[in-house]
């Protein structure tokens, strides 16, 4: 069925955004970007730096295989790449170290660094590009934009009630939040190199 709604597609799409862009961890960086501004501004902030992000990833999910395909660049070797990122990104999350983003002035930082790179970096255009190059029917594109969707939509609703959520988890409880998510993103990282490899023996 062509035309059938990929529940499994969707919910191991959104559950991998979910992790390479861990809303939990971006809370401490979004705070502190944010603290000069008023509560209106925040929210505009976090609707914006949302919006970006999505743009930016819709854009690589689309066109993505184009671009690939004009650099002369495999399948097997995004995923290996993208793999070695994920996991440098995950080393980040587990050993705790979170670079402090800088922004210049008359910059909007809901753009950069919020929008891009933080949210819409190359491990999430990675992964969305690689599920759409997995999934071709239109049942798997639907699953794919919306679990796009959806996870910018959790994004901004962490986003939009930052202040909240940082004083219920406390400091510690982001923490815990940010580790377990680099320890599921280990994970995803080492299987998509694994495919990769796999891709590379294949051909």
């Amino acid at each position: 069925m062509p035309f059938a709604f990929d529940v499994h597609q969707f919910l191991s799409t959104l559950l991998t955004l979910f992790v390479i862009l861990d809303p939990p961890g971006l809370l401490p960086v979004f705070v502190g970007l944010t603290r000069s501004m008023t509560a209106a501004d925040r929210n505009v902030a976090a609707a914006k730096a949302s919006l970006t992000a999505f743009g930016v990833i819709a854009v690589f999910a689309v066109f993505g295989r184009s671009i690939l395909d004009y650099l002369h660049i495999s399948v097997p070797a995004l995923q290996v790449s993208g793999g070695l990122l994920l996991l440098l990104v995950s080393l980040q999350l587990l050993l705790g170290m979170e670079a402090e983003p800088s922004s210049e002035e008359g910059v909007n930082v809901a753009i950069v660094p919020l929008g891009t790179p933080l949210l819409a970096g190359p491990g999430a255009i990675v992964a969305t590009m690689l599920a759409v190059q997995h999934n071709p029917g239109l049942g798997g594109y639907l699953a794919v934009g919306l679990a796009l969707v959806t996870a910018m939509g959790l994004v901004y609703l962490f986003l939009r009630f930052a202040g909240r959520i940082r004083r219920l988890l406390r400091r510690s409880g982001t923490v815990l939040a940010s580790r377990i998510a680099g320890l599921l993103l280990a994970a995803i990282a080492a299987q998509m190199m694994a495919d990769g490899v796999q891709g590379f023996i294949r051909a």
